[in-house]
């Protein structure tokens, strides 16, 4: 009993300092966004200091900070919306109706995953400036789905893998089409798994920064464009820098933040237990 109290003790040591070795980037940017340029870059770092808002009013008035979050939130949110249309029919497709090549394709598709993205931005590149594409919100919302697609197939496949064969057949026997069948039984049943998907996809699609820094310009610039904004040749001005990072990642903070019971719930226990 003893030994067991002491190794859950010892588990949530080790937790917690995980945890704080995580956070500690975001916390020191966070401490750093309200210091002067001198105090963010001084050796050794300077812990008491009188806390000022001269960073994000700089932040500011050099850029358009709404322009950058609408962009934002309308690429990831569409991104993520397209992937999920795409994803739910071919995964529901490979997940109750599998062919001898099923598996082949799921690991082709995840297979993309491994590929380095600047190994395709040429090609990538030269097909968005034919097409029109370059530096708007369409181009950047078909090349996130494209990018999440892999991801948001196999974690929708897994989770119709669990849900019993059976439960279909029946409301076969009863009349019920694949279409009914899966509005009325496979969604209800799945839907943690799908939210917990789209969760992901989002994040994903707002951390999103190397195509977002080359296929993009301003008009469709996310907030990962607005932050690589931040760096000039004269060098990195850090106080600034880090105001205008926690600007841009304090949305998807409290967006993860508020969403995580749903989004530990989906990917923990998946669709049916």
């Amino acid at each position: 009993m003893e030994q067991t109290t002491r190794q859950k003790v010892a588990a949530a040591f080790f937790g917690w300092g995980v945890s704080l070795v995580m956070a500690f980037p975001i916390l020191w940017m966070t401490i750093a966004a309200f210091k002067t340029e001198g105090q963010a870059i001084a050796t050794p770092p300077v812990f008491l200091f009188a806390p000022t808002l001269e960073n994000f009013a700089a932040v500011f008035d050099r850029a358009n900070y709404p322009h950058f979050f609408m962009n934002s939130v309308i690429i990831a949110g569409g991104s993520t919306l397209l992937a999920l249309i795409i994803g739910l029919p071919a995964a529901y497709a490979m997940a109750f109706y599998p062919t001898k090549r099923t598996k082949s394709i799921l690991v082709w598709m995840l297979s993309t995953k491994m590929m380095p993205a600047v190994g395709v931005l040429v090609p990538i590149y030269l097909m968005f400036r034919s097409a029109g594409l370059l530096d708007s919100r369409m181009g950047l919302i078909a090349m996130y789905t494209l990018m999440n697609l892999p991801i948001v197939v196999w974690m929708l496949f897994t989770f119709f893998k669990d849900v019993p064969k059976e439960i279909l057949e029946a409301a076969l026997l009863d009349g019920a089409r694949p279409l009914q069948q899966f509005w009325m039984l496979l969604l209800p049943m799945t839907l943690p798994g799908i939210a917990s998907t789209g969760l992901l996809a989002v994040i994903l699609s707002w951390n999103e920064a190397f195509w977002s820094i080359n296929l993009s310009t301003h008009n469709a610039a996310p907030l990962t464009a607005f932050i690589a904004s931040f760096s000039s040749p004269e060098g990195l001005f850090w106080a600034k820098l880090s105001a205008a990072s926690l600007l841009a990642i304090g949305p998807i903070l409290v967006f993860g933040w508020m969403t995580q019971k749903q989004l530990v719930r989906g990917l923990t226990f998946g669709a049916v237990k």
